[in-house]
């Protein structure tokens, strides 16, 4: 007989500050790790997930989706709802699990995300409460010149220039509908939305948009980086701290902000 399989999608958050990212590797804590062992001890059997997406170490999500696979017993149908409490209360107060909701069997946490956003965070005077959360940035920065060169970003569909090198990623082409950043209190935040990103694209780009901001080059020369497509023109990466997945859009997945 052959079982029932039962597909369901996960939204949880995380702060990334202890772990590894979010991927399973040897010899370093992951969340995607830590949620499989809840999944699995909750439903008492196997649960490997599949994320839409890899976080770097030390990076944050305040919305992250999962998918994994159950094998179900007709007689005894998974209550969702009840779900939710005991997976949390097996999971460390890092992570927090928000729904769990069935889907088609082919739905995919991954490939079928159709809008990503990340929010980059930095704050210009020390503050406790923004350990490992913020970035510690000292020093002056010109944010209209940097939201000037931002506005770049939206015509250019290749961002290899802010890619890792030797990914296993099929193209580099991204299409950006987002970025700029804004002014809060002590501090600024960067948006950027795009129907997928690269590996270590967002602190890519903050790192690069930093050097507009303190006047080490010019908006002409931020354009001139993206067009020749080499990592080793941009700008450093800025700590993973600050960095946040905030957005993950389905065509068939409803949210409470929209």
């Amino acid at each position: 007989m052959k079982p029932n399989i039962q597909r369901y999608f996960i939204e949880l958050s995380y702060n990334g500050t202890a772990f590894h990212g979010w991927q399973v590797q040897p010899n370093a804590i992951t969340v995607q790790e830590c949620l499989d062992k809840a999944l699995s001890v909750y439903f008492r059997q196997p649960v490997a997930s599949l994320g839409c997406g890899r976080t770097d170490a030390g990076v944050h999500a305040t919305e992250f989706f999962a998918h994994f696979d159950l094998e179900i017993n007709p007689e005894k149908p998974v209550n969702v709802e009840r779900s939710l409490a005991g997976i949390n209360s097996l999971l460390s107060y890092q992570i927090a699990v928000k729904r769990v909701f069935p889907v088609a069997a082919e739905a995919h946490a991954r490939f079928d995300a159709t809008q990503r956003a990340y929010n980059y965070y930095l704050h210009f005077h020390k503050d406790p409460f923004k350990l490992e959360r913020s970035w510690l940035f000292k020093g002056d920065l010109d944010v209209p010149a940097m939201n000037e060169a931002a506005k770049l970003i939206l015509a250019h569909t290749d961002f290899s220039c802010f890619s890792k090198s030797n990914t296993q990623t099929f193209t580099n082409n991204c299409k950006v509908t987002a970025a700029f950043f804004e002014e809060i209190e002590g501090g600024l935040k960067f948006t950027i939305s795009a129907d997928r990103f690269l590996r270590n694209m967002v602190r890519a780009v903050v790192g690069t948009l930093i050097r507009v901001g303190k006047h080490e080059i010019t908006k002409n020369d931020f354009q001139e980086i993206m067009e020749q497509k080499n990592r080793s023109n941009a700008g450093q990466s800025v700590p993973a701290c600050g960095l946040y997945l905030v957005q993950v859009v389905y065509p068939y997945v409803t949210y409470s902000y929209v």
